[in-house]
Order: structure tokens, then sequence, then C-alpha cells
């Protein structure tokens, strides 16, 4: 069964959660709490549909994550009862258009232009899916692979996640936090590999369907 957020969903992001794009992106050591920005719903499509290129930049990138929807309200959530508050999990594109994401130290600009993540195109439930720290993330453009973790390596990991945003704010069922993006991001490779109309971005989490996006052009 197809599966996207509604409307009213809150969409908390973690950022430089993986070591390598930590290192990669020249950020140093993590601090002792997770880097978090959020996304609106406006900006996530559904798998299968197009993602956009923006017309005021040519630095759109690709960020493959996987994701989790909260199934069970909560606030100060601790982290050994974390895992019980999630419905399911599914592959999340964390779409970054990079020269808006740095015009201030805030990332809020660069990650939330219209149309540019995606999410889906399932929910796979949390018992079926198991411990998720035995699964991998794959993130292909045109068929070639350029992003690959266990997403065991995760810095800071779900349970701590749940349990940190909880500590701010009630979680609630339909909520996403999106765990973050491992190394290999097209930003940092020589040349940059930016996302182009004509290409097709697919993000892979084993055990879930996979999520795939063409890219257009703004219109």
């Amino acid at each position: 069964m197809t599966w996207f957020p509604d409307g009213a969903a809150r969409i908390f992001c973690a950022a430089v959660n993986y070591a390598a794009h930590r290192d990669e992106m020249g950020r140093g050591e993590s601090g002792p709490h997770p880097m978090l920005f959020l996304r609106t719903p406006q900006s996530l499509v559904r798998a299968g549909e197009a993602i956009v290129k923006p017309a005021n930049s040519a630095c759109l990138d690709y960020e493959g994550e996987l994701a989790l929807v909260i199934g069970t309200a909560g606030r100060h959530v601790p982290r050994e009862r974390a895992l019980g508050h999630v419905a399911g999990w599914t592959p999340f594109l964390d779409g970054s258009v990079r020269d808006w994401q740095r015009h201030t130290a805030q990332f809020t600009a660069g990650k939330n232009f219209d149309r540019s993540g995606s999410i889906g195109p399932e929910l796979v439930p949390a018992a079926a899916f198991g411990d998720y720290r035995a699964h991998e993330l794959t993130t292909r453009v045109n068929g070639e692979v350029l992003q690959h973790t266990p997403i065991s390596l995760m810095l800071f990991d779900a349970e701590t996640l749940i349990s940190y945003v909880s500590g701010f704010t009630e979680l609630r069922p339909g909520d996403i936090i999106a765990t973050g993006t491992c190394g290999g991001v097209g930003e940092k490779r020589v040349p940059p590999r930016w996302l182009v109309p004509g290409d097709v971005v697919e993000v892979e989490v084993s055990g879930i369907p996979v999520l795939r996006n063409p890219v257009v052009a703004e219109a």
C-alpha cells in the first residue's frame, strides 16, 4: 500500500548524523546533542512524482535517509521506551539547495524549496521492519550508487532522536523524524554532482520498496 504523510505532519530532520557526512562537510567533532532542522510538507512529493530543480539555483543535491513515523503520542519519552512510539519506517529524500542553505547559519531556506524532496512509497510497520540498525541505506542517481551505509553507523540513534525531540514538543501520530544522510553527497564530489532535469533519484532502505523520483526543471 502506498503511503504519504498528511499536511499536518511535522517533519524533524537530523543533520550531519553520520561521521562520513560530518567529515566531508568539514563540521568537526559532533556536539553532545543532535542537530535538527524542520521541513514543511510542501517541500515533499510522493514516490514516483517529480522533484523540482529550482530556477534560481543550480545546486540541488541528493541526501538519502531513513525516516521513522510516530504512531503513539509522547512527551519526555525515555530512550528505553522510544521505539514503542514508532508506527513504521520509510525512505526519505532530503533534497537540499546548497547555495540557499548557506545564505545564513540556518538551514531553513535550502531545505524547504517546494517539491525538492520526497518520502515513501510505503510505511513498513515497526514490527515487520525489525531492528532498524540491521538495515542498509543506498542512494542512486541514474542507477549509479552514490551513497551507501549500514544504518548502524548513525551518530545519534533513533531512540536518542525521539527522546530529544519529545523533550521540547509532544510528538504526535504522523510526525516524521528523518534520521540523517551518510557520506557521498553531490556537493562534495569532484566535480560536484548536482541533480539536473532528466535525472532519476532512488533511495533504498533494505526491507522497504525503493523511493524513486525523476527530476524536472521548475516551470
